[in-house]
C-alpha cells in the first residue's frame, strides 16, 4: 500500500460514514456500523505484519488514513486511533525483541478491537491489585475507554502495593468479556461524542500471572512510556489535524462569498498560518516516529510531547478562526464548524496536557528526570 492509496480508502469510507456522523454525534451514539465496515476492510489489523495475518501497513500510512478519515467522522477516527496506538506499541516491542507478537496475532486472528485506559493512568495508574492464587484480583475505575462498546481487550494497568518491591504498577491485557467488567455508559461529552469513551469498572476481575507483561515502580518515568508516547501521539494528533483541515475547508468556501469584506482575508490568513503550524507539528511527529524505527528515549518523548501541545493548540485556533472567518452563518450548527470546534478541544486532554508537558520538557532540557520524584 501507499500513503496515497490509504488516503483514497479513507475518503471512500468517510463518504459513507459522513451520512450518519452528525446524527450519531447528536445522539451520543457509538459508531457501531462504522466499526463493522472498518473490520470488513481489515483496518483494525492494518498495522499487524502480514506474516501475522494483518495488512502490514506502516505507522505513516495509518497516520495518513486517520487524518483523512477525521475530516468526515472525527469520532470514528479518534476511537480507531486509540486502538491503533496499542497495535503500534505491540509491533514496536516485537521488532525490538520484546513481547508483542501474541497480541498482534490475536488482533489479526479475530480483527479484535483494543481499548486503551492509559490516558488517565499515566505513571501512577489507579485501582488496587490484590495478590491471589495464580494471579491478581483487580478493582479499578478506568475512564476514557474509547471504542469500548465494540471492544474485545482492554490494555490497561493497576496499582499494586507489592510487599517486596513497594508501590508498583502492573500492566496487562484484560478481556472485556471477563466476569466483573462493567461498562458505565457515562460518555456524555462536549465533543468527540460518538467515540464511546465510557468509563470501565473492574470489580474483582481476575488477571493470571501469565497475563502481566510489565511490573514497574509506581511514580517514576519508565522507558515503556518513551515507546507509548512516540507511537501514540502522531496517530492521535493526525486525527485532530484532520479536524482542523475540515474546518478550514468549510471556512474557505464560506469566506469566498464574503470576499468584498476587507477583514475576511486577514482572518483566513490567520487560519492558514495556524493550520500550517498544526500540520508541520504533526508531520514532524510522524517523521520522528520514523515508521517505528526510532530509538526510545526521554528526549524523544519530550520532542513528541512538545509537538503534541503545539498541534493541539493550533488545531483549536484553526477552528476558532474558521468560525470567525465564516461570519455569523458559521455560528449555525448546520455549517459544521461548531461541531469541529468542540471536537478540537478534546485534543488538549490527551497526555500530556500543556502545563504537564512543559514541566516534562523543561526537566528533560535541564538534564533532570522527566518527572519529579
Amino acid at each position: 500500500m501507499t500513503i496515497e492509496s490509504m488516503v483514497e480508502e479513507a475518503a471512500e469510507l468517510g463518504s459513507i460514514f459522513a451520512k450518519h456522523s452528525a446524527r450519531q454525534e447528536q445522539d451520543d451514539a457509538f459508531v457501531f456500523d462504522n466499526y463493522k465496515t472498518l473490520k470488513d476492510h481489515k483496518i483494525f489489523s492494518g498495522q499487524v505484519p502480514a506474516e501475522f495475518g494483518g495488512r502490514g501497513l506502516s505507522h505513516r500510512e495509518m497516520s495518513a488514513f486517520l487524518r483523512r478519515l477525521a475530516k468526515d467522522c472525527p469520532s470514528t477516527a479518534l476511537a480507531v486511533a486509540m486502538h491503533q496506538h496499542l497495535v503500534s506499541a505491540a509491533r514496536k516491542n516485537h521488532e525490538a525483541g520484546n513481547p508483542g507478537q501474541a497480541l498482534l496475532e490475536k488482533v489479526a486472528g479475530g480483527e479484535l478491537v483494543l481499548v486503551s485506559t492509559g490516558a488517565n493512568d499515566w505513571l501512577e495508574s489507579n485501582g488496587e491489585a490484590t495478590r491471589v492464587e495464580g494471579g491478581y484480583q483487580i478493582n479499578a475505575i478506568k475512564p476514557f475507554g474509547s471504542g469500548s462498546p465494540c471492544g474485545d481487550l482492554a490494555v490497561t494497568s493497576c496499582a499494586f502495593d507489592c510487599p517486596d518491591d513497594g508501590p508498583s504498577v502492573l500492566h496487562f491485557p484484560l478481556s472485556l468479556k471477563s466476569e466483573g467488567v462493567e461498562f458505565l455508559d457515562d460518555w456524555k461529552a462536549m465533543g468527540m461524542r460518538a467515540t464511546g469513551s465510557q468509563t470501565l469498572r473492574f470489580n474483582n476481575v481476575f488477571v493470571p500471572d501469565a497475563a502481566v507483561g510489565l511490573k514497574r515502580p509506581r511514580g517514576p518515568f519508565h522507558g515503556a512510556f518513551s515507546v507509548i508516547v512516540t507511537v501514540a501521539m502522531p496517530l492521535i494528533m493526525s486525527v485532530y489535524t484532520g479536524v482542523a483541515e475540515a474546518a478550514a475547508e468549510i471556512a474557505r468556501e464560506r469566506a469566498a462569498k464574503r470576499a468584498g469584506d476587507p477583514v475576511t482575508p486577514f482572518l483566513v490568513g490567520e487560519m492558514e498560518n495556524a493550520l500550517t503550524t498544526a500540520q508541520l507539528a504533526v508531520d514532524s511527529m510522524v517523521d520522528l516516529c520514523d515508521d517505528l524505527a526510532f530509538t526510545p528515549s526521554p528526549k524523544l518523548a519530550s520532542q513528541i510531547l512538545a509537538r503534541k501541545t503545539i498541534c493541539a493548540n493550533h488545531v483549536i485556533l484553526v477552528c476558532e478562526k474558521a468560525l470567525e472567518a465564516s461570519g455569523g452563518g458559521g455560528f449555525m450548527r448546520g455549517a459544521g464548524i461548531e461541531r469541529l470546534l468542540r471536537d478540537a478541544h478534546a485534543g488538549q486532554f490527551h497526555p500530556l496536557p500543556e502545563k504537564r508537558q512543559q514541566q516534562f520538557t523543561g526537566r528533560v532540557a535541564m538534564g533532570l528526570e522527566p518527572v519529579a520524584g
